[in-house]
């Protein structure tokens, strides 16, 4: 590797205790920045009640600019020690990184009575704060892959069902009629879906025995659907949990870790890796 691609010994330091949890200082970083999270989440939700906001809002504001600067501090940390700082920027933790910070920032610079409405709305993108709680998932990325994995049967899975709410919608259509709601085949199919995935909102209500009938079967069905494509996903995971051999030794399973690598910030490398999956790049210098 050449010399001016390596980061220096306090920026690997800093990506260790940032970017990995598998080291005391990473994991004592994700416990304090997870309780940060938590805390700007419950401020937004606070400043939301008007007593609250109209008693404590001094105290509220002050606690939402600790909280920002923190956030601030910790995002340009994120980009100074990583050697390629647009693959953290234009990923997906970066975008919402970044959409969490600025809201205060924009508040000033779209000063002025005329636009409050407008800086109270980008005040409002700080709830992209809970997203950042998605880094803490560690089985995040193995569902991710399940559902990819599954997605196939679960398309199949939902095709048949819109084909039998059609089916069930024009039935349901026909039988019941304008009297009692079902003023359009759309309409019934609505009724239908809604029937399925819960118990109906009550806004549309079959009133003849044959309808009240099929609508009993269409409710009873509905737990059907919820528990398949459920149990797609849980083999799928269960088969890739289960799945992940080592090539030299079969049988064997290896762990994954949560170390990033310092070039592109791709994570979840095996425990014996020394390069980056992704770009190749050397994971410890």
């Amino acid at each position: 590797m050449k010399e001016e691609d390596k980061l220096s010994p306090w920026k690997n330091k800093l990506h260790e205790i940032i970017y990995e949890a598998d080291t005391p200082m990473g994991k004592l970083f994700d416990l304090i920045l997870f309780v940060i999270i938590i805390f700007s989440v419950i401020l937004i939700m606070l400043e939301s009640v008007k007593a609250i906001d109209a008693e404590y809002h001094e105290i509220l504001f002050v606690l939402e600019w600790v909280v920002t600067i923190f956030f601030t501090v910790e995002y340009i940390a994120r980009i100074i020690c990583i050697k390629k700082p647009s693959h953290y920027i234009f990923s997906f933790y970066g975008i919402i990184d970044f959409l969490s910070t600025i809201p205060l920032y924009i508040s000033y610079i779209f000063a002025g009575s005329q636009v409050l409405l407008a800086v109270r709305a980008f005040r409002l993108l700080r709830v992209f704060r809970i997203l950042k709680l998605a880094r803490f998932l560690g089985e995040a990325s193995q569902l991710k892959r399940a559902l990819k994995a599954s997605r196939a049967k679960i398309t199949v899975f939902l095709f048949a069902v819109l084909i039998a709410s059609v089916m069930m919608g024009t039935l349901m259509y026909l039988i019941e009629g304008d009297e009692a709601g079902f003023t359009s085949i759309p309409t019934s199919i609505y009724w239908t879906i809604v029937t399925l995935t819960t118990v109906g909102y009550g806004d549309i209500a079959p009133i003849t025995p044959q309808g009240q009938a099929i609508a009993t079967i269409i409710m009873l069905l509905g737990y059907g659907i919820i528990a398949v494509p459920t149990g797609m996903v849980t083999a799928e995971f269960n088969r890739q949990n289960k799945g992940k051999s080592n090539d030299d030794e079969p049988g064997r399973y290896v762990h994954i870790n949560t170390q990033c690598c310092p070039t592109c910030s791709k994570e979840g490398h095996r425990d014996d890796a020394t390069h980056c999956y992704n770009c190749g790049s050397l994971l410890n210098e």
